[in-house]
């Protein structure tokens, strides 16, 4: 990944970015204004919302064509949705943030940043103090009630533990020193058949940049590797079990072009590298890295290994079902894509 200052930057972007959107009643869906582009539960989200959404996490500097405008827009209305649905049912269960939890994470989102540069980048981004911390509120809020929701109905037994142990015995066994990988693959051209969760695909070598520039921003700001591999990777091989590609031997990875071994070989586990193969862009994510030799339950961090591999894996699940059923179970009008239809993708 890039610096920590430039994850800090990113963070503060894409909060606000997705707290852009206020969540205020409509009359009716037939009191829909010509700039409304969804209306979830009688709430809308207008062009304004997603407009400034998209400005605070696009580059002023980056130029997009009309395809890649309409594309990214709809990415940026879709996350709208997704919030708006998430915070009103934190309404429901009178879920809150604190001033104290507030405070932090402001105070996180400052850290480690030259003096000044928090500030500018606020004015570069056209964004307030408030802004700012109304993104952080509602950013907190949300994962609350994910974590009282979802994270915390997951569960790993012991016996799970031992059991997924005992049906793996070899994979303990390393005759050699190996990483654990995982990968998000963007190609630059259109795939013949789409597989990933959302159905996105980058069908030009700009549109495949712009792709990887958004996910690694998505990682800085928090988001999970699995998740973002499920969604977006372009790899039907690997994106349906999040991008993993299993423990792979250092012989085997000193073999491997010289950026795919660089991105990987003596790198810490969680830190994700964008590799350029020549014909498709990847994030390379070490997810582990393991020692040569014989190992059981008894060697020290291998339960904790097991545990936490198979609670990523219920979470991954058990977060998609959470996510899915709350969009299933609200009434959502995508009034955009109704317009992008009927204009054959041109931008209302």
């Amino acid at each position: 990944m890039s610096s920590r200052s430039g994850l800090k930057y990113t963070l503060l972007i894409l909060v606000l970015a997705a707290g852009a959107c206020k969540a205020t009643p409509a009359s009716s869906p037939a009191a829909a204004s010509p700039d409304t582009w969804a209306i979830v539960d009688g709430r809308p989200i207008t062009r304004s919302d997603v407009d400034k959404a998209f400005q605070r996490l696009q580059d002023p500097a980056q130029q997009a064509s009309d395809e890649e405008l309409a594309a990214a827009k709809l990415n940026v209305l879709d996350d709208l949705i997704v919030q708006d649905i998430l915070l009103a049912r934190a309404a429901v269960l009178k879920l809150d943030v604190s001033p104290a939890d507030l405070e932090k994470a402001e105070a996180d989102a400052k850290k480690n940043l030259p003096e000044g540069a928090f500030e500018q980048e606020l004015a570069r981004r056209k964004l307030t103090v408030a802004d700012m911390r109304e993104g952080l509120r509602r950013q907190l809020l949300a994962q609350k009630l994910i974590t009282q929701e979802v994270e915390s109905k997951v569960e790993v037994t012991d016996q799970a533990v031992t059991d997924f142990f005992n049906a793996n015995r070899a994979q303990f066994n390393l005759a050699e020193e190996s990483y654990r990988v995982a990968q998000i693959v963007v190609t630059p051209v259109k795939e013949p058949q789409v597989t990933n969760a959302t159905g996105d695909d980058a069908a030009t070598p700009q549109a495949a940049t712009q792709k990887i520039q958004m996910l690694m921003e998505r990682l800085k700001a928090g988001a999970n590797f699995q998740d973002l591999a499920t969604g977006y990777s372009e790899d039907p091989e690997t994106s349906s079990r999040g991008g993993d590609m299993g423990l792979i031997p250092v012989s085997r990875l000193k073999q491997a072009p010289p950026a795919l071994r660089d991105a990987v070989i003596g790198r810490e586990p969680g830190s994700v590298n964008v590799v350029n193969t020549g014909n498709a862009l990847l994030l390379m994510a070490v997810m582990g890295h393991e020692p040569a030799g014989q190992r059981d339950l008894t060697t020290p961090g291998v339960k904790e290994s097991i545990r936490e591999n198979l609670r990523a894996r219920k979470l991954q699940i058990l977060r998609t079902a959470y996510l899915t059923a709350a969009r299933n179970d609200a009434k959502v009008e995508h009034l955009l894509a109704h317009k992008l239809v009927e204009t054959r993708g041109k931008l209302p």
